[in-house]
């Protein structure tokens, strides 16, 4: 029924404009950018718009729009991607007539007048091409520009289909993908290939992590080696999977020291992650999530939480 009433919406608004999470990743923007393309695909006489801040060295996935304020006034507003309202980039999405959430995250924020939300699924991307699916019914169209970005979402939020959350369902979704014409090698580079300056980054990490008992790997990446390896905080994100080839290793963390603030990726091989991102500005997935905290001793605590939650985990 929930996928039914956002075709309907979709269907009955002449201006949609489609909003991601903060900080975007694959998914964010694949299904932020998918839905798009496919709407357009479907209606081309409607107006729709991707909004947010662009991110650099994702920026050959697809560019996001500028638009003025008054765009909002008759306007659906779709957030993508995104578990709570704090996080959606953008803050004028609630200037919009009517409010639509498709995620795939867990449902902590109920926003939004009507909120499609499948913990099930791999990745937004995915549920996304489910909602073509359901919608071919009613004359829906997908084209090769959408297929191409929900293809690389879901190629990112399942690291390559080396994730568990790859399901059947997932590789049937990604087998009838590849049917449609787009280079999945230039996705591929996009995505996982790194310039000098990063491998030189990775090289430090991998000589300076060291595994807890617990099985936690701390990274500290702060201002100035950031500055000395000449890496934005945003570039580091490339790095983050780095540690899980670490034997024993049952989570990790990055603190990205930024401006005003650092910047927190978690991620986990079992241990529950989430929860801990929520006590700390943030929220995600049970295996990956994100945070924010306001100082090195903030982080401190974090990295606790995090050896207690891999502690707790050990004695199961």
């Amino acid at each position: 029924m929930t996928i039914r009433q956002i075709i309907d919406n979709i269907t009955d608004f002449d201006t949609i404009i489609i909003h991601r999470h903060i900080r975007p990743d694959p998914d964010a923007l694949g299904s932020q950018g998918g839905l798009k393309e496919l709407i357009k695909a479907t209606f081309p006489e409607k107006r729709v718009f991707a909004v947010g801040e662009e991110d650099p060295s994702l920026k050959f996935l697809v560019e996001m729009d500028d638009i003025p304020d008054h765009l909002y006034e008759h306007a659906l507003v779709i957030a993508c991607d995104t578990a709570n309202y704090p996080r959606i980039d953008d803050q004028r999405f609630n200037l919009g007539r009517k409010l639509l959430k498709i995620d795939h995250h867990p449902n902590l924020d109920n926003y939004g007048d009507i909120n499609w939300v499948n913990t099930e699924a791999s990745s937004t991307s995915e549920m996304v091409y489910e909602l073509y699916l359901q919608g071919r019914e009613y004359g829906w169209k997908l084209n090769d520009r959408a297929a191409r970005l929900l293809y690389a979402g879901i190629v990112g939020d399942t690291g390559r289909f080396l994730f568990p959350n790859a399901t059947e369902r997932t590789f049937s979704y990604a087998g009838d993908l590849v049917n449609y014409s787009f280079n999945r090698a230039e996705i591929y580079d996009g995505l996982y290939s790194m310039e000098e300056k990063l491998m030189r980054l990775k090289g430090y990490i991998l000589q300076n992590s060291k595994l807890t008992p617990e099985g936690t790997c701390i990274v500290q990446l702060n201002k100035d080696l950031l500055k000395k390896y000449n890496i934005t905080a945003s570039e580091t994100s490339r790095l983050v999977g780095v540690p899980g080839d670490l034997k024993g290793i049952r989570a990790w963390v990055f603190f990205i020291e930024e401006n005003d603030h650092i910047r927190v990726r978690l991620r986990s091989k079992g241990p529950i992650i989430n929860e801990i991102a929520a006590k700390y500005n943030g929220g995600g997935h049970p295996m990956a999530s994100g945070a924010t905290v306001y100082s090195w001793e903030e982080a401190d605590h974090l990295a606790e939480d995090l050896k207690q939650a891999c502690e707790a985990f050990n004695k199961k």
